[in-house]
């Protein structure tokens, strides 16, 4: 997994590059992540792995299928199809977005917890991450009924497990030590 985010880094680098200098980090984040998508399903994946496919054919298909976009995210697509890199995107997708919410001071937040969350519980939640995290905080929310009750909150690395679960979990670890 490593070698993936190795490999895929100095991409995501440039495409952050290029979009900030045009100022359509947007765009190039809303286009990447539907090339993401695209190369994650099966059908394209054995496509984009095939020798038989060329790389005017991959950049047609991206290009078809993500939007026209502009000529610099369609040489940007070129480059991975010619570099048999395409297989990549969704990695690129993710460094570009770590990229691009470091630049626009914001986290992605998801939290997941036992009961849906009400707008006041979210609004509270997110007052107190922006807070702690020093960003805007763009919160999505899943629940989880297996948590029993509480939540578990994931922002990058971060992770605070507030659930029921998780303290029973941590309490049995700590009775069998």
């Amino acid at each position: 997994m490593a070698e993936r985010a190795t490999i895929a880094r100095p991409y995501a680098k440039a495409a952050f590059s290029v979009a900030r200098e045009k100022g359509s980090l947007a765009a190039w984040s809303h286009t990447l992540q539907t090339a993401a998508a695209v190369v994650s399903d099966a059908r394209v994946e054995q496509l984009v792995t095939s020798p038989n496919v060329s790389e005017d054919q991959l950049v047609d298909l991206f290009s078809d299928l993500s939007g026209k976009g502009d000529d610099n995210v369609r040489n940007f697509v070129r480059l991975l199809a010619k570099n048999r890199r395409l297989a990549l995107l969704p990695d690129i997708s993710a460094l570009f977005e770590i990229l691009r919410a470091d630049i626009e001071n914001t986290a992605a937040v998801e939290v997941t917890s036992a009961v849906p969350l009400n707008a006041e519980q979210q609004a509270k939640l997110a007052a107190a991450l922006k807070t702690r995290l020093k960003r805007d905080i763009q919160m999505t929310t899943a629940v989880d009924p297996s948590l029993i009750g509480g939540a578990v909150i994931r922002c990058g690395d971060l992770v605070i497990d507030g659930s029921l679960k998780g303290r029973l979990a941590q309490l049995r670890t700590e009775l069998s030590n």
